[in-house]
Protein backbone atom coordinates (compact mmCIF):
# COMPACT_ATOMS: atom_id res chain seq x y z
CA UNK A 1 0.00 0.00 0.00
CA UNK A 2 1.67 3.31 -1.01
CA UNK A 3 1.71 6.05 2.23
CA UNK A 4 0.14 9.03 2.18
CA UNK A 5 1.86 11.91 1.86
CA UNK A 6 2.33 13.96 4.63
CA UNK A 7 -0.21 16.96 5.30
CA UNK A 8 1.15 20.31 5.09
CA UNK A 9 2.70 22.07 7.87
CA UNK A 10 0.24 24.71 9.41
CA UNK A 11 1.10 27.41 11.22
CA UNK A 12 -0.69 29.79 13.18
CA UNK A 13 0.48 33.60 14.70
CA UNK A 14 -2.46 35.13 17.14
CA UNK A 15 -4.82 33.20 14.90
CA UNK A 16 -3.79 33.81 11.35
CA UNK A 17 -2.11 31.09 9.42
CA UNK A 18 1.21 31.78 8.52
CA UNK A 19 1.65 32.70 4.29
CA UNK A 20 5.16 30.52 4.39
CA UNK A 21 4.61 27.93 6.94
CA UNK A 22 8.13 26.14 5.95
CA UNK A 23 10.18 28.78 6.04
CA UNK A 24 8.52 30.16 9.22
CA UNK A 25 9.29 26.67 10.72
CA UNK A 26 13.11 26.86 9.94
CA UNK A 27 13.56 30.50 10.69
CA UNK A 28 12.17 29.79 14.33
CA UNK A 29 13.94 26.29 14.68
CA UNK A 30 16.65 27.58 16.65
CA UNK A 31 19.12 25.78 14.41
CA UNK A 32 21.33 28.33 12.53
CA UNK A 33 24.01 30.44 12.93
CA UNK A 34 24.96 34.26 12.42
CA UNK A 35 26.95 37.12 12.25
CA UNK A 36 26.68 40.66 14.02
CA UNK A 37 28.45 43.78 12.20
CA UNK A 38 28.74 47.96 12.61
CA UNK A 39 28.14 49.02 9.45
CA UNK A 40 29.42 53.01 8.76
CA UNK A 41 29.09 54.69 5.72
CA UNK A 42 27.87 51.22 3.84
CA UNK A 43 31.35 49.55 4.94
CA UNK A 44 32.29 47.29 7.94
CA UNK A 45 35.30 46.43 9.81
CA UNK A 46 36.61 42.85 8.68
CA UNK A 47 33.96 42.23 6.36
CA UNK A 48 36.26 39.22 5.04
CA UNK A 49 36.50 37.63 8.58
CA UNK A 50 32.39 37.63 8.59
CA UNK A 51 32.10 36.21 5.23
CA UNK A 52 34.34 33.81 6.41
CA UNK A 53 33.06 32.77 9.51
CA UNK A 54 29.10 32.69 7.87
CA UNK A 55 30.93 29.84 5.39
CA UNK A 56 32.38 28.16 7.35
CA UNK A 57 29.89 27.46 9.59
CA UNK A 58 27.40 26.78 7.27
CA UNK A 59 29.58 24.33 5.38
CA UNK A 60 29.45 22.47 8.98
CA UNK A 61 25.76 22.74 9.71
CA UNK A 62 24.63 22.51 6.29
CA UNK A 63 27.16 20.54 4.61
CA UNK A 64 27.54 23.37 1.72
CA UNK A 65 29.45 26.87 1.37
CA UNK A 66 27.75 30.23 1.28
CA UNK A 67 28.68 32.64 -1.47
CA UNK A 68 30.21 35.82 -0.11
CA UNK A 69 29.16 38.15 -2.78
CA UNK A 70 25.28 37.12 -2.36
CA UNK A 71 25.83 38.12 1.15
CA UNK A 72 27.18 41.26 0.41
CA UNK A 73 24.56 41.79 -2.33
CA UNK A 74 21.77 41.19 0.33
CA UNK A 75 23.03 43.26 2.93
CA UNK A 76 24.11 46.30 0.29
CA UNK A 77 20.27 45.73 -0.46
CA UNK A 78 19.00 45.95 3.04
CA UNK A 79 20.40 49.03 3.65
CA UNK A 80 19.68 50.24 0.55
CA UNK A 81 15.50 49.35 1.23
CA UNK A 82 16.02 51.14 5.22
CA UNK A 83 17.58 54.05 3.76
CA UNK A 84 20.80 53.70 5.48
CA UNK A 85 24.19 53.77 5.26
CA UNK A 86 24.96 53.66 9.17
CA UNK A 87 23.03 50.51 10.93
CA UNK A 88 23.86 47.63 13.22
CA UNK A 89 23.44 45.19 10.82
CA UNK A 90 23.31 40.93 11.36
CA UNK A 91 22.90 37.76 8.94
CA UNK A 92 21.56 34.89 9.93
CA UNK A 93 22.38 31.25 8.06
CA UNK A 94 19.05 28.77 8.70
CA UNK A 95 18.63 25.38 7.57
CA UNK A 96 17.60 25.36 3.77
CA UNK A 97 20.31 27.86 3.14
CA UNK A 98 17.40 30.83 4.33
CA UNK A 99 19.50 33.69 4.54
CA UNK A 100 17.71 36.72 6.72
CA UNK A 101 19.47 40.01 7.12
CA UNK A 102 18.44 42.59 9.99
CA UNK A 103 19.06 46.29 9.78
CA UNK A 104 18.34 48.81 12.83
CA UNK A 105 20.03 51.81 14.53
CA UNK A 106 23.67 51.51 14.60
CA UNK A 107 24.71 50.84 18.17
CA UNK A 108 26.65 53.97 19.85
CA UNK A 109 29.65 51.96 21.78
CA UNK A 110 29.41 52.20 25.53
CA UNK A 111 33.09 52.49 27.03
CA UNK A 112 31.93 52.61 30.58
CA UNK A 113 33.81 50.22 32.69
CA UNK A 114 32.11 46.79 33.72
CA UNK A 115 31.60 44.56 36.09
CA UNK A 116 30.61 40.64 35.47
CA UNK A 117 29.96 37.52 37.49
CA UNK A 118 31.54 34.56 36.49
CA UNK A 119 28.76 31.56 36.58
CA UNK A 120 29.03 27.79 35.67
CA UNK A 121 28.56 27.58 31.99
CA UNK A 122 30.11 27.18 28.35
CA UNK A 123 28.34 27.57 25.04
CA UNK A 124 27.82 24.52 23.45
CA UNK A 125 29.67 24.49 20.07
CA UNK A 126 31.36 27.29 21.32
CA UNK A 127 33.31 28.16 18.01
CA UNK A 128 30.28 28.74 15.95
CA UNK A 129 27.95 32.22 16.50
CA UNK A 130 24.83 29.58 16.73
CA UNK A 131 21.21 30.72 17.51
CA UNK A 132 19.96 29.39 20.83
CA UNK A 133 21.20 31.39 23.13
CA UNK A 134 19.29 30.48 26.32
CA UNK A 135 21.90 29.98 28.52
CA UNK A 136 23.82 32.79 27.69
CA UNK A 137 20.67 35.14 28.53
CA UNK A 138 19.58 33.39 31.10
CA UNK A 139 22.88 33.45 33.01
CA UNK A 140 23.05 37.25 31.91
CA UNK A 141 19.85 38.67 33.74
CA UNK A 142 20.82 36.95 36.57
CA UNK A 143 24.15 38.55 36.58
CA UNK A 144 22.45 41.74 36.09
CA UNK A 145 19.94 41.58 38.53
CA UNK A 146 22.61 40.81 40.81
CA UNK A 147 23.71 43.84 40.35
CA UNK A 148 26.73 43.01 37.36
CA UNK A 149 26.68 44.33 34.40
CA UNK A 150 26.95 40.63 32.63
CA UNK A 151 28.13 37.43 33.09
CA UNK A 152 31.59 35.51 32.87
CA UNK A 153 31.19 31.92 31.33
CA UNK A 154 33.64 29.50 32.97
CA UNK A 155 34.03 25.62 33.30
CA UNK A 156 33.56 23.94 36.62
CA UNK A 157 37.02 23.87 37.37
CA UNK A 158 37.02 27.70 37.27
CA UNK A 159 38.51 28.12 33.63
CA UNK A 160 37.79 30.82 31.77
CA UNK A 161 36.24 31.10 28.57
CA UNK A 162 34.42 34.57 27.45
CA UNK A 163 31.24 36.83 28.67
CA UNK A 164 28.17 35.36 27.85
CA UNK A 165 28.10 38.08 24.56
CA UNK A 166 32.06 39.19 24.97
CA UNK A 167 35.43 38.13 24.04
CA UNK A 168 37.16 38.76 27.05
CA UNK A 169 41.23 39.33 27.69
CA UNK A 170 43.27 40.31 30.14
CA UNK A 171 46.68 42.24 30.71
CA UNK A 172 49.94 41.39 32.54
CA UNK A 173 52.01 44.28 32.05
CA UNK A 174 53.48 43.05 28.66
CA UNK A 175 50.70 40.96 26.75
CA UNK A 176 47.27 40.82 25.89
CA UNK A 177 45.94 37.35 26.94
CA UNK A 178 43.37 35.81 25.41
CA UNK A 179 41.66 32.72 27.24
CA UNK A 180 42.29 29.47 25.36
CA UNK A 181 39.19 28.01 26.28
CA UNK A 182 36.82 26.96 23.53
CA UNK A 183 35.12 30.20 23.10
CA UNK A 184 33.73 31.85 19.59
CA UNK A 185 36.50 33.97 18.20
CA UNK A 186 35.12 37.25 17.79
CA UNK A 187 35.46 39.46 14.77
CA UNK A 188 36.57 42.35 17.37
CA UNK A 189 39.02 39.95 18.70
CA UNK A 190 40.51 38.58 15.74
CA UNK A 191 41.05 42.61 14.73
CA UNK A 192 42.80 43.54 18.27
CA UNK A 193 45.06 39.79 18.19
CA UNK A 194 46.25 40.72 14.86
CA UNK A 195 47.39 44.49 16.01
CA UNK A 196 48.51 43.96 19.91
CA UNK A 197 50.85 41.76 21.41
CA UNK A 198 48.53 38.99 22.31
CA UNK A 199 49.17 35.46 23.61
CA UNK A 200 46.23 32.37 24.22
CA UNK A 201 46.71 30.42 27.40
CA UNK A 202 44.49 29.16 30.50
CA UNK A 203 42.87 31.47 32.52
CA UNK A 204 41.03 31.17 35.89
CA UNK A 205 39.16 32.45 38.31
CA UNK A 206 41.76 32.03 40.58
CA UNK A 207 44.51 33.80 38.37
CA UNK A 208 42.51 37.11 38.23
CA UNK A 209 44.58 38.42 41.30
CA UNK A 210 48.05 38.19 39.48
CA UNK A 211 46.44 40.06 36.05
CA UNK A 212 47.08 43.88 35.84
CA UNK A 213 43.54 44.79 33.72
CA UNK A 214 40.89 43.93 31.76
CA UNK A 215 38.62 44.32 28.48
CA UNK A 216 35.80 42.86 27.09
CA UNK A 217 35.08 43.24 23.12
CA UNK A 218 32.44 42.46 20.55
CA UNK A 219 30.68 43.81 17.59
CA UNK A 220 30.04 46.98 19.60
CA UNK A 221 33.51 47.67 20.75
CA UNK A 222 35.76 47.48 23.36
CA UNK A 223 34.72 47.85 27.43
CA UNK A 224 37.25 47.99 29.82
CA UNK A 225 36.43 45.89 33.06
CA UNK A 226 36.70 46.87 36.41
CA UNK A 227 35.22 43.98 38.75
CA UNK A 228 35.11 40.17 38.25
CA UNK A 229 33.44 38.72 41.50
CA UNK A 230 35.20 40.04 44.23
CA UNK A 231 38.31 40.97 41.86
CA UNK A 232 38.86 44.65 41.28
CA UNK A 233 40.94 46.10 38.10
CA UNK A 234 42.44 49.52 37.06
CA UNK A 235 41.45 50.92 34.43
CA UNK A 236 44.15 51.55 32.28
CA UNK A 237 43.78 54.26 30.69
CA UNK A 238 47.62 53.53 28.72
CA UNK A 239 46.28 49.94 27.82
CA UNK A 240 42.56 51.33 26.47
CA UNK A 241 44.11 54.00 24.49
CA UNK A 242 46.38 51.69 23.06
CA UNK A 243 43.70 48.40 22.46
CA UNK A 244 40.89 52.08 21.00
CA UNK A 245 43.90 52.68 18.65
CA UNK A 246 44.57 49.42 17.36
CA UNK A 247 41.34 48.89 16.44
CA UNK A 248 40.87 52.01 14.87
CA UNK A 249 44.03 50.98 12.65
CA UNK A 250 41.41 47.98 10.58
CA UNK A 251 40.04 49.13 7.85
CA UNK A 252 36.52 49.45 6.90
CA UNK A 253 35.63 46.99 3.43
CA UNK A 254 33.06 48.37 1.30
CA UNK A 255 29.78 46.16 1.16
CA UNK A 256 29.57 46.94 -2.27
CA UNK A 257 31.88 45.00 -4.89
CA UNK A 258 34.24 47.05 -6.49
CA UNK A 259 33.86 50.15 -4.24
CA UNK A 260 37.08 49.53 -2.02
CA UNK A 261 39.45 52.32 -1.76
Amino acid sequence: MTEAPPAPLHIEIDGRPVADPATLAALTSGYGHYTAMQVRDGRVQGLGLHLERLDRATRELFGQGLDGNRVRSLLAGALEAAGRRDAAARVYVHEGIRTVVTVREPFTPDPAPQSLKSVGYQRPAAHIKHLGGFGQRFHGDAARRAGFDDALLTAPDGEIAEGAVTNIAFWDGTSVIWPSAPCLTGITMSLLEARLPSVRRRVTLADLPDLRAAFVTNARGVAPVRRIDDVTFEVDGTLMARVGAALAAAPWDALEPGAER
